[in-house]
């Protein structure tokens, strides 16, 4: 079982809601709506893919973390070091 097991439904939801905001820019784009307004949406989206983001994380040291390191030393610092890149990865994007 992943970390995001227990809110699944949720975070299906969200991204399902994330999907129809980038439907809604490409329908922007080809209705020519004025940029600044597309990228306002743009902005919303990536605020919006950002927190779904941090919720991941977030559940990914409370459940994947903790209980590698409960398991042992040596398999809680591979996944801390695990999440240390993802979140690099998320920073750098």
């Amino acid at each position: 079982m992943h970390g995001y097991t227990p809110a699944k439904d949720d975070y299906a939801n969200r991204m399902r809601r994330i999907e129809g905001q980038v439907r809604g820019i490409a329908r922007m784009i080809d209705e020519d709506v004025y940029c600044i307004d597309v990228l306002t949406q743009i902005a919303a989206v990536t605020k919006a893919l950002q927190s779904v983001s941090i919720n991941l994380v977030e559940d990914h040291l409370g459940h994947c973390v903790v209980d590698a390191a409960r398991q042992s030393p040596e398999e809680g610092d591979a996944k801390v070091k695990e999440a240390a890149e993802a979140i690099a990865r998320l920073v750098r994007s």
